[in-house]
């Protein structure tokens, strides 16, 4: 009897946590950046079918950091991956932005996606 109301006990605090979990950019939760406008910056991950998801909300990065303040990452600060800019776009309309405009760049043979977001 014990173990299992171990088992189910261990099995609420995981989904609890799996829950609370905050998704951050730039060491912010991505519910309070206090910005009305963002954009998805998104390129591909060279061999892969999977995209580099950046988040511009006019934060200050600095030059030596990469793109450390711009990138999505959890709380622990692993970086979140996208399988495409359609899975970036309904991540951020689970957070509170809806879609304005996109538009892309060439760049050295690469196409950069931009995804310009409107907090609802």
């Amino acid at each position: 009897m014990f173990k299992k109301v171990f088992t189910v006990l261990i099995l609420l605090l995981s989904i609890s946590t799996a829950i609370s979990q905050e998704i951050m950019v730039n060491d912010q939760p991505i519910g309070e950046i206090d910005v009305k406008y963002l954009e998805i910056v998104g390129t591909s991950r060279g061999l892969s079918d999977k995209m580099n998801i950046e988040i511009d909300f006019g934060q200050d990065t600095k030059f030596f950091s990469g793109n450390k303040q711009t990138r999505v990452e959890d709380e622990t600060g692993k970086r979140i991956k996208f399988n495409s800019m359609i899975d970036a776009l309904n991540f951020m309309d689970k957070h509170g932005f809806k879609f304005v405009q996109a538009y892309v760049v060439e760049a050295k043979n690469d196409e950069i996606y931009h995804y310009l977001m409107k907090r609802k």
